[in-house]
């Protein structure tokens, strides 16, 4: 399952919203985010569509800040997500299964696959799922 510099792989798999908020950070705003929002599970990361949009559905969402073309919101009971990278060759999104368990899917870069890696979105079991052909 190598993937080379343009590949894409698609994947479909299930995870904790706090593992994909995670995905989220370490895609777009690691060197940037303020301590207090990284600490806090109810502060997202969103960007405009221009930018490679990232968006979170929530029941209540709330501005905190701008911090160049991030906007941190805070929310509650985050409904779905959806990512897409600025180049365009990852496309993904977060869909709430039952409470902070959501299902991923879509199509993915080797850099965001390593990122989804690091995020612990992907495990183990779906890198050997990948490797045999499952």
């Amino acid at each position: 399952m190598l993937l080379g510099k343009y590949e894409i792989l698609n994947i479909e798999t299930t995870c904790h919203l706090e593992n994909f908020r995670q995905f989220l950070i370490i895609s777009t705003c690691r060197s940037l985010i303020p301590i207090s929002y990284f600490n806090d599970p109810t502060v997202f990361p969103e960007r405009p569509r221009e930018e490679g949009t990232m968006y979170v559905e929530a029941e209540d969402k709330i501005t905190l800040n701008h911090i160049r073309n991030i906007q941190f919101v805070k929310v509650s009971n985050v409904l779905g997500i959806i990512y897409n990278s600025r180049s365009g060759n990852t496309q993904l999104k977060w869909r709430q299964i039952k409470d902070k368990v959501g299902k991923v899917n879509g199509s993915v870069s080797g850099n965001s696959l390593v990122n989804l890696f690091q995020a612990r979105v992907l495990d183990e079991d779906f890198l050997r799922n990948q490797s045999l052909g499952l």
